[in-house]
């Protein structure tokens, strides 16, 4: 006898079988499943809703079902999903009997269940993946406390800042990336087991036990919701998607700095190919697929988004269509952040480069007007004038910043009928100077080697707590 086929008269046709049939995708949850039916039948158990005899040969075959492995389940084409594989299963060892590990429940809300043991685990994986990237590129950037680089507005050379400044910079995005998936933990965290096909049973099951037993904080109190909620999984999927988008800038940035008219970096060779007709070539390959590999999650999100949108109140087969595309997120969110933290972390600056671009094109021309500002009380847009001015003029003479004076700004201010300002040699030198620019940046947050080591004191201690307490 098939289980489950007193209703129809007739079989589903093979091909209709394999059409509808979960079973690739289930394979990811085939421990949870085990795991499911093994806290519902000690359920069952002991609130004496089955016999204990019974329920204790189910759960032994249960437990033989665990040590012999997902390879030894039978797959028929009558076998719908991984539910129906181990109930035939457990009904090979245990006879009819084993029919009694079904009460009250469904496949809805197992499957609803098992979903969210598994994604948990694997939202903590990719959580300590994150956690490793980010300990390994504080590090990384305390080798660069004191290197000055070029930060950019627009790609167009802003202000100077330090290379630490710059990976710090990755890595408070990538703590958020982090603490995302966190939030989105509590609410995959809650046990829809209970909910049955819909509106839970009238059997007297203890929810609260199977809650306990299967390490959910809580769990789901509307049994509807119970079973059709999947917006935590649209939740974990849009997480990764902005995970992969913070690897993916990181991609663009080694690439564009490698290229010889930045030629701030050198990529690590295990990183880079040839061309297969330019002897020259070093190609920045890994990072240009990891940016191409990074955009598939953003489609799995659309799609999943996409099921959603349309589907009533409560279970519809859709559903299961879900959770492809939830595990191969994960796949492939941990293949980037895999290749892309090795990558970046193999990556060594040209640290004269970086120096030498801190100090072109004006880029210190902030602080300058901040002296005016500060020395002589004069309103900011006013010294934004003047350095503005003085610019434009140094550059049309070819000159450097370190070549203008204070007599140079002073001629500017005559040209614009503003009073001389009589400036300090010292202070204009000091403001125009990148690193000493850098240096007086001690504002919390900003890039000064203080502000930078205090930053990453604070990420270390992030890092040591959440170890601490979740892994």
């Amino acid at each position: 006898m098939k289980i489950r086929s007193g209703r129809l008269d007739k079989e589903m046709t093979d091909e209709a079988a394999e059409f509808t049939s979960s079973l690739e995708a289930d394979k990811e949850i085939f421990y949870a499943d085990i795991k499911c039916n093994f806290a519902h039948t000690t359920m069952l158990k002991q609130e004496s809703i089955i016999d204990s005899d019974i329920a204790d040969k189910i759960l032994n075959a249960l437990l033989q079902l665990k040590e012999e492995g997902y390879s030894v389940l039978n797959f028929d084409p009558s076998v719908e999903d991984i539910h129906m594989a181990i109930e035939n299963y457990v009904t090979s060892i245990v006879g009819p009997d084993a029919g009694f590990m079904h009460t009250a429940k469904s496949r809805n809300d197992q499957v609803a269940t098992d979903i969210r043991i598994v994604l948990r685990e694997k939202i903590r994986d990719i959580q300590l993946n994150i956690l490793d990237f980010i300990d390994d590129l504080v590090d990384m950037a305390d080798n660069y406390k004191e290197s000055v680089f070029i930060g950019f507005t627009h790609l167009q050379h802003a202000q100077p800042i330090t290379i630490a400044h710059h990976l710090m910079a990755h890595v408070q995005v990538l703590k958020r990336d982090y603490e995302r998936l966190d939030d989105t933990y509590k609410r995959v965290n809650l046990n829809p087991l209970g909910s049955a096909a819909m509106t839970t049973t009238s059997f007297p099951i203890n929810r609260d036990l199977t809650t306990k037993l299967l390490g959910f904080d809580g769990y789901l109190e509307n049994s509807m919701d119970g079973v059709s909620a999947r917006d935590f999984a649209a939740e974990a999927i849009f997480d990764l998607s902005s995970l992969c988008t913070t690897l993916s800038k990181i991609c663009e940035e080694l690439i564009l700095w490698s290229t010889y008219e930045f030629s701030v970096i050198r990529m690590d060779d295990a990183y880079c190919s040839t061309s297969s007709i330019m002897p020259q070539k070093k190609n920045p390959d890994v990072a240009e697929v990891a940016r191409s590999k990074a955009t598939r999650v953003n489609g799995e999100l659309v799609t999943v988004l996409t099921m959603l949108k349309a589907l009533p109140y409560t279970y519809n087969r859709d559903l299961q269509e879900i959770t492809p595309h939830l595990w191969n997120s994960f796949y492939e969110s941990n293949a980037v952040l895999s290749i892309v933290s090795k990558m970046l972390l193999s990556v060594k600056f040209n640290e004269d480069v970086c120096l030498n671009l801190a100090g072109k094109n004006f880029a210190t021309a902030t602080d300058l007007a901040d002296i005016m500002v500060r020395e002589k009380k004069i309103p900011f847009r006013t010294a934004h004038q003047i350095v503005g001015r003085v610019v434009n003029e140094a550059t049309v003479k070819g000159m450097e910043a370190t070549d203008v004076t204070s007599e140079f700004v002073d001629n500017v201010c005559r040209e614009l009928e503003i009073h001389e300002l009589n400036l300090d040699d010292e202070l204009v030198k000091s403001a125009l100077d990148p690193l000493e620019n850098v240096k007086m940046r001690k504002v919390p947050g900003g890039p000064s080697p203080e502000m930078v080591t205090i930053a990453m004191k604070n990420i270390k201690e992030f890092i040591k707590k959440e170890r601490e307490s979740k892994f």
